[in-house]
């Protein structure tokens, strides 16, 4: 056996934090399955030994460093903590919210991304009057992260409900639904990450990232997207292991953001990019617009039968009080009209949209035709 505590601390004193992580969390993982904490499956312990004999150095270049978690990987995988989609495991019902029917529920969720395996717990709860709140929690280091920050009290009851303690920050634009609870929430340890192009918007902030930035979160690094539009700085945080993205108000199940600092330009090149992440991946959107959002979708593109289903489908759970978030980029794609704008003729068609138009013109009739939508 490879004994993965004495592994995570030889991880550790050799600078390796993620590589402690990972070995913690499969050590963890296989305590709970009723097994010694060792890697049982003697070609992967046999390959792992191989790796860190081969690479015996006082702190492993990259490369080194990317064969160690690459056959860790596949030694966790082999046990069977990995799966090659995202699932949830558990749904529980918690706390109504006193202005919501929507009810709260945790999601923990293990994917496998090329060779890595991360384990990213999502809490989702409503907040305000449509708004949702998001606790991203990482069992291995303790650290709970708050997606916008719409009701201190709310998230204090939900953090208190999972005994999470909040480390993290992490806002999405400065609207105050998404600010709100900022500076109340504010304490020693806790870093607030906010956009840079809103840095001066955003109450209590200690880290600015722009697109390309990195967000380390436990075992896991989120990707910042630029997605302006809604605002002109707003930005997304995009878990590719994990396989999430939690983009407030840029994109909503069936819809998006209004537009009320940027451009269609600007905008429709922001939906792109969202539309460019893998179909597998969760989209965490921060309210609760969808079932108006069924409606002007139907207004648009009725013959589309994707659209058709998924809206009795909306109907249906909302009847029942239920989320209709989160949603996946995949069904997005085929069902959102401002994801369709460049695909669709019939959407083309019912807005307008002329041959002499560009893909921004498109789009700018969608949204228009959205925020004058009374159905």
């Amino acid at each position: 056996f490879i004994q993965l505590n004495s592994f995570s601390g030889i991880a550790m004193s050799l600078g390796c934090r993620r590589l402690a992580v990972l070995a913690t969390l499969h050590l963890n993982l296989s305590a709970a399955r009723g097994t010694s904490g060792g890697i049982s499956c003697s070609s992967s312990s046999s390959a792992f030994a191989s790796v860190l004999s081969n690479h015996a150095v006082r702190r492993p270049t990259a490369a080194a460093a990317a064969a160690i978690v690459a056959t860790f990987a596949a030694s966790s995988c082999a046990l069977g903590l990995a799966s090659s989609a995202s699932r949830p495991t558990s749904t529980t019902t918690g706390a109504r919210d006193s202005s919501s029917s929507n009810t709260a529920r945790t999601m923990s969720t293990t994917a496998a991304a090329g060779s890595m395996c991360s384990t990213l717990e999502v809490a989702q709860f409503p907040c305000l009057d449509d708004n949702y709140g998001y606790l991203i929690h990482d069992a291995t280091t303790g650290e709970t992260a708050a997606i916008d920050t719409p009701c201190a009290d709310t998230i204090r009851r939900e953090l208190d409900r999972h005994g999470w303690t909040l480390t993290h920050v992490l806002n999405t634009h400065h609207h105050y639904d998404h600010t709100g609870g900022n500076l109340d929430l504010k304490s020693d340890g806790v870093t607030i990450v906010g956009p840079t192009k809103e840095k001066e918007k955003i109450p209590g902030i200690d880290v600015a990232v722009g697109d390309g930035d990195k967000v380390e979160f436990g075992a896991s690094e989120a990707i910042v997207l630029d997605v302006g539009g809604h605002t002109n700085g707003h930005i997304a945080y995009y878990f590719p292991d994990a396989r999430k993205v939690f983009c407030g108000d840029a994109l909503f199940a069936l819809g998006c953001g209004r537009m009320f600092e940027g451009t269609p330009q600007q905008f429709w090149r922001s939906l792109k990019r969202l539309r460019d992440l893998p179909d597998e991946t969760t989209v965490y959107c921060a309210h609760e617009y969808t079932v108006s959002n069924a409606k002007f979708a139907l207004s648009v593109e009725p013959g589309n039968l994707d659209l058709v289903a998924r809206a009795k489908e909306v109907m249906d759970k909302r009847s029942r009080n239920e989320p209709t978030v989160p949603s996946m980029i995949g069904e997005e794609k085929k069902t959102n009209p401002f994801l369709r704008v460049d695909t669709s003729d019939e959407i083309r068609r019912n807005v307008g949209v002329t041959s002499s138009d560009t893909e921004d013109d498109a789009f700018a009739k969608v949204r228009s035709a959205k925020d004058s939508f009374r159905g």
